[in-house]
């Protein structure tokens, strides 16, 4: 009720856990374990609700009856195994057991308390952190540790439309999983299929039915073996780092069209005939990168030309492992890649072109390896802890992740937003809301380095131009 003893701007109507059901099939273990300790992936989507009433006191009763996508939410368990994964190694006595439950939580917003923008233009990062759920803690005991690995809040803003966050442990679920499991409960809330039967059908008809089998990916080359070994030797901790704010940092959504990407991509193939690899992932890429190298000396960075650059991203391995796995395979399946250049090669008049050069050759050597995707990956934690400190810049996402596609009904996303991008060098990726075969980038920065970046990359796609 209102009147309950709560924040006037805020009120958690609902938590949801889910739990254990006899006879559900298990996960018996995680595989891809290098991703333990790494961040949450953090993200929220935005829809605008102009069909619901104006009035904000109706919209409570409405959207609890008619919006809230919580059945559709148990719908899309229902398919899944076992509630839990267990990480082990039969020759160490500890555990960590992943309980996949759910933290469900609606909060209303009562206007004009609380406000947000939702746009492209540079917003405040802190902003968005009121409307983010956050991971339960883990609970310890003598030999093992539970942590939960998924929590999601519906915020609703009276009036305008409602917010979604995502918040997903690494250990569990890469990009793409995470993608499929929003687009799977988008899909049973829009079409609301009646029994167990019809949501298989369905998430079978769009692809989105996840496949579970581990036999195919149980310990490659030994990998995981090394990477537990990793994971105790340097106790990683099971809950991942936290987000502390203030953050004092700017969030801007810069958007290419298709023909803006093929321009760049002619720009430098004029430049490079024999370049090789030339995608338009490599394109953004190498855009990030020099702009972030041009406008380092402008933002307040003192670099030597002589310090190495890296550029980092992963690679999926479904279709590249041997057997190869299908494209709705539920976990972790994906490989490091990393480019190095020197800093003065990246900001130099050809910096563009070294950028995509050498991003390309990385792909070409590390995913389209003879030797196979993983070749090498058991020195990752060696080769990549060595980073720490370093200049490194990364993206986390794709050109083929369509976030504006999540349509529970209600049409397409007013915006998408990753938080994870805040805490570090990466930029979020994805395809763009409004251009058929354009392109979202996602980037975090404080104002000064925000602003020489702007200018960079406007200036590059002007250089572009015939």
């Amino acid at each position: 009720p209102d009147t309950d003893p709560q924040p006037p701007w805020l009120q958690f109507l609902n938590a949801l856990k889910s739990h254990r059901r006899p006879g559900r099939s298990s996960l018996s273990r995680l595989y891809f374990l290098i991703w333990y300790g790494m961040g949450s992936q953090q993200i929220k989507v935005f829809y605008s609700l102009s069909s619901l009433a104006r009035n904000p006191i109706s919209w409570k009763p409405l959207f609890l009856t008619s919006k809230v996508p919580s059945p559709s939410l148990s719908a899309n368990f229902s398919h899944l195994p076992e509630t839990s994964f267990i990480l082990s190694n039969l020759e160490i006595s500890s555990s960590c057991v992943m309980k996949l439950g759910i933290q469900f939580l609606l909060q209303f917003l009562s206007p004009p308390l609380i406000s947000i923008t939702v746009g492209n233009d540079p917003r405040v990062c802190d902003e968005f952190y009121a409307f983010a759920p956050h991971l339960p803690p883990a609970t310890y005991s003598e030999n093992s540790t539970s942590c939960p690995v998924l929590a999601l809040q519906v915020t609703l803003f009276p009036g305008q439309g409602l917010c979604i966050g995502f918040v997903t442990h690494h250990a569990v679920a890469d990009a793409s999983t995470v993608v499929s499991f929003m687009q799977a409960w988008a899909l049973i809330n829009k079409n609301k299929p009646n029994g167990t039967d019809k949501i298989r059908d369905l998430l079978t008809e769009g692809n989105l039915l996840q496949f579970y089998d581990r036999k195919a990916v149980t310990n490659i080359n030994g990998l995981d073996d090394i990477y537990w070994d990793v994971i105790v030797d340097c106790s990683c901790p099971a809950e991942p780092p936290s987000v502390e704010l203030p953050i004092n940092k700017l969030r801007t959504t810069f958007v290419l069209k298709k023909e803006d990407i093929q321009r760049l991509k002619n720009f430098v193939s004029a430049k490079c005939p024999n370049i090789g690899h030339l995608s338009s992932f490599t394109i953004i890429c190498a855009l990030v990168w020099v702009c972030s190298a041009k406008s380092a000396a402008a933002g307040g960075e003192d670099v030597p030309d002589d310090e190495p650059e890296y550029f980092g991203f992963v690679a999926d391995c479904r279709g590249r492992l041997n057997p190869p796995l299908p494209a709705n395979y539920f976990g972790n399946c994906v490989a490091l890649v990393m480019a190095e250049l020197k800093h003065g090669e990246v900001k130099g008049n050809d910096g563009f072109v070294r950028a995509a050069k050498a991003i390309g050759e990385a792909i070409k050597e590390n995913v389209y390896s003879e030797k196979g995707v993983l070749y090498g990956a058991e020195k990752w934690p060696d080769e990549y802890g060595q980073l720490v400190g370093k200049r490194q810049y990364g993206v986390a996402g794709s050109p083929r992740f369509d976030f504006y596609a999540v349509d529970y009904g209600w049409g397409k996303p007013k915006k998408f937003e990753a938080l994870f991008i805040d805490g570090g060098g990466s930029i979020s990726l994805c395809k763009s809301r409004d251009f058929e075969g354009g392109l979202e980038i996602g980037l975090s920065k404080p104002k000064v380095q925000m602003d020489a970046f702007t200018a960079v990359f406007k200036e590059i796609l002007e250089s572009s131009l015939p």
